[in-house]
């Protein structure tokens, strides 16, 4: 097992990095550019090195630079956590010439699901249904008007290597379709520096679900069941919870067998995430899969007791899983509610100062956060300061539980989204569980 390891990543996900370190005896070394200097993560580590400038591109994107500080800190492995360099096959390369262990998936795995093209080919030669589209990436805008006649209206242009909602367009008519196409092209080589494109149908009003998968690097891969991730504003998610709730018996079953065959046809290792779109008459199709630790992977950990990032840790150090599909049992609800540091209305990002902080606690209730009363929001990073997790005995119970845990939470000086998660959580058609991608579309201020 690794004595020292070096965490590529900042915020909540650091700080929960750590945490499993700790639990399992292991120094860890953080990194942080100039603007993070008195993060939390940076006082929670045993070692820490200033890598760069505020800017993402000059600090915590800078492979060499984090390559070198885990050679002069002696760290065996880095863990690149999500977001950064978490799916860069690139820097997986970089580690392993340099010696160091890269916790997550092979570059060739991240390199063949990374390209959305690639993953879909992939999914549907090992039986796993996919929505009608291009097979191949498109070059030109006629291409692009021949795919989108033959798969109807309306049609979804994605990026292949994109992620988040950008380079994202959907089109509803041939009319907007040409402009839609470029712009998508414009995002996916700003974003990715790639402007590969693919389009394939658009499904209105599906649900989100995924399934999060373990695997070893001895052939093993089990599933720790599914979540829903239907609420969010922007294709970017706001509440998650697990197991998604009013799925079929039959339907949920078809789901973790599907995400296991995909993962099984690429030898997959470490934990990893199926997406899947599912309409309102049960079929369902393979979106995309994240080759690394999800932002929600705590409501997996919640309902199953697995801890997903000390598992990660075992499997890059060579380990069996400790668990077979037999030995996972699924209890209880989980909900997981992402506290971003913007306007609940206009979503306008709020960095600055935190004047005063109470996070809640209690029995079933768990907060993964960076924030501190004294820390200073930087603005140049993704706005998201917490996640409030809660666990009950079924889902109305975890809800409430929510409830009260935001009720309690206390952030101020700073704008947050929480006002808005509570009137989610106490919207009716929440509470029935009627979620779909298009939840928030009319949702309207209570």
């Amino acid at each position: 097992m690794y004595k020292k390891i070096l965490i590529a990543n900042r915020g909540e996900i650091a700080v929960r990095i750590i945490r499993a370190c700790r639990e399992m005896g292991i120094k860890t070394v953080s990194v942080h550019s100039t603007a993070d200097a008195e993060a939390l993560h940076v006082q929670l580590s045993d070692e820490s090195l200033c890598i760069g400038e505020p800017a993402s591109k000059d600090s915590y994107l800078k492979k060499a630079t984090i390559i070198s500080a885990a050679e002069i800190t002696g760290a065996e492995a880095i863990h690149p956590g999500y977001g950064f360099l978490a799916e860069d096959g690139n820097f997986v390369e970089m580690c392993n010439a340099s010696g160091i262990d890269f916790i997550g998936p092979s570059a060739e795995i991240i390199s063949k699901m990374g390209d959305k093209v690639t993953a879909r080919r992939i999914a549907e030669a090992a039986g796993c249904p996919t929505t009608p589209g291009s097979k191949d990436a498109i070059h030109d805008s006629e291409t692009m008007k021949k795919m989108a006649k033959e798969i109807g209206f309306p049609v979804i242009i994605k990026a292949s290597a994109g992620g988040g909602g950008r380079g994202m367009r959907i089109v509803h008519s041939m009319s907007g379709l040409v402009n839609a196409y470029e712009t998508a092209k414009a995002e996916a080589l700003a974003c990715f520096n790639n402007d590969t494109v693919f389009v394939e149908k658009y499904i209105e009003g599906p649900r989100h679900i995924e399934v999060q998968l373990l695997g070893d690097q001895h052939g093993n891969i089990i599933h720790l069941g599914d979540r829903d991730c239907s609420i969010q504003r922007r294709n970017q998610k706001l509440i998650e919870e697990a197991p998604a709730t009013g799925l079929s018996d039959d339907l949920r079953e078809r789901i973790h067998q599907a995400a296991i065959r995909v993962a099984k046809a690429v030898d997959y290792f470490s934990a990893g995430t199926i997406e899947f779109l599912v309409d309102d008459q049960e079929n369902f199709y393979f979106m995309e899969m994240n080759t690394r630790l999800q932002v929600e992977h705590p409501v997996s950990e919640m309902i199953t007791g697995v801890d997903i990032v000390k598992e990660m840790i075992n499997v890059a150090a060579g380990e069996k899983l400790a668990y077979t599909q037999e030995d996972i049992k699924f209890t209880g609800h989980a909900i997981e509610c992402r506290i971003n540091a913007e306007d609940p209305e206009s979503f306008i990002p709020s960095p600055g100062l935190i004047t005063d902080y109470h996070a809640p606690g209690g029995f079933g209730v768990r907060v993964d956060s960076a924030a501190y009363q004294g820390w200073n929001i930087p603005p140049y990073y993704d706005s998201m300061i917490a996640k409030v997790i809660t666990y009950g005995n079924d889902r109305n119970s975890a809800i409430r539980k929510m409830l009260g845990a935001l009720d309690e939470y206390v952030v101020e000086g700073i704008n947050i989204t929480l006002p808005l998660h509570i009137r989610i959580l106490r919207s009716l058609r929440f509470q029935q569980g009627k979620l779909t991608t298009a939840f928030l579309k009319n949702f309207v201020k209570m």
